[in-house]
């Protein structure tokens, strides 16, 4: 980083995964994770490269990043940018839409009036925690919105959603424990190849990569308690803390050390 960068990074409260970030000078590095990546443009110009074309979201404008797609993020001109965020499981949005494919937002941004409002509502009031209802709402009108602009139409067979949310679920439960295909075949009494296809069309990423990503998301409430990445590394099954610290970046963009900050 040049000497004048900085990245400001504040966690609201609530446990709802939502944050906001200034960046000047410096950027996230190319990562990718299993959630939607939802961010409000406040100042500057937020700039990424995304599907292999460079995008821009202009103050105002609301950036979409799809689960598992690579991604980064960096200021599009020297006067950084400043945004807030949200990330979101695609299993909370499969409850609003009943088992179809999750929607795919061309280019990673819009100027959408009905998808900046529903926006606004999860981050606007960021220093006070959503009531469970209140978010929830707020998760629908997302939802439809994202639904009604999504450009990801394939004609697909029919999926197994509810084969699909019983594999999930065990996922969610079991993140410390090994996990194969045989043993999603068992839970939820689907062959574990239509599983395995159902899952990433309703969820956005792999049985293994959502497995991965609950191990790391368990790290990120370790590392927010001040616990040592190396007890965090072997708590979350990973080989060696090494191994923990590469897994982090590329899902998050930075080091854990960055992302929890100061002590």
């Amino acid at each position: 980083m040049a000497g004048n960068a900085t990245l400001s990074l504040q966690h609201a409260v609530g446990g709802q995964h939502r944050m906001e970030a200034h960046l000047l000078g410096c950027q996230f590095a190319p990562h990718r994770h299993d959630t939607y990546a939802v961010a409000l443009t406040l100042q500057g110009v937020q700039s990424f490269d995304y599907r292999g074309s460079e995008r821009h979201s202009q103050p105002g404008g609301v950036v979409v990043i799809h689960p598992d797609e690579r991604h980064d993020g960096r200021p599009g001109t020297c006067d950084g940018f400043r945004y807030r965020g949200i990330h979101i499981e695609p299993g909370r949005i499969q409850r609003m839409l009943g088992g179809r494919e999750l929607p795919f937002i061309a280019g990673g941004t819009s100027t959408d009036p009905h998808l900046i409002r529903a926006v606004r509502v999860l981050l606007a009031d960021y220093q006070r925690p959503l009531g469970e209802l209140e978010f929830d709402d707020a998760l629908y009108d997302l939802s439809t919105a994202l639904n009604a602009l999504s450009t990801q139409r394939r004609q697909l067979k029919p999926l197994d959603y509810c084969s699909a949310e019983l594999a999930r679920e065990f996922l969610v439960a079991h993140w410390d424990k090994d996990v194969t295909l045989a043993c999603l075949e068992q839970v939820s009494g689907r062959d574990r190849w239509k599983l395995s296809r159902d899952f990433r069309a309703l969820f956005g990423t792999s049985p293994y990569r959502y497995l991965l990503m609950r191990r790391l998301e368990q790290a990120r409430n370790m590392l927010a308690s001040n616990q040592a990445p190396a007890d965090i590394a072997v708590a979350c099954r990973f080989a060696d803390q090494s191994h923990f610290i590469r897994h982090f970046r590329n899902a998050f963009g930075m080091t854990p050390g960055k992302w929890a900050g100061p002590a």
